[in-house]
């Protein structure tokens, strides 16, 4: 349930890098039990694969495998002994990455204890 959940928060996060509709003001006037119509900026991003930046939409596998590209590697000297030391290196994020991660990190799930009134 906790996987649905931290899922759910991560596709909300992402809607304007996937196929999603953006266009909240219609998502909470429409009739919730209609069949859901996708506005014209969603088809959009279908029709043509990208975003209005230009850069490719994604679905939430697509972009889920581009971050994946974000690794630290480990090195050592070549022949080194087990005991001897080691460096890492992280690669950078390209730009669609980095702005994933910060709308990752914009998610607030609990209020603030500073400032929540319990």
């Amino acid at each position: 349930m906790l996987a649905y959940y931290v899922t759910w928060h991560m596709r909300e996060a992402w809607r304007s890098l996937l196929f999603a509709d953006t266009e909240r003001e219609r998502r909470a006037e429409r009739d919730p039990v209609a069949p859901a119509i996708r506005s014209e900026a969603a088809l959009e991003k279908v029709a043509t694969k990208t975003l209005p930046d230009g850069s490719p939409a994604h679905s939430f596998r697509t972009l889920l495998n581009e971050l994946a590209t974000i690794v630290r590697n480990t090195c050592r000297r070549r022949h080194a002994d087990a005991n001897e030391a080691s460096f890492d290196i992280d690669t950078t994020p390209n730009a669609k990455q980095r702005e994933a991660l910060d709308l990752i990190k914009a998610i607030r799930l609990w209020p603030d204890p500073c400032t929540a009134n319990f």
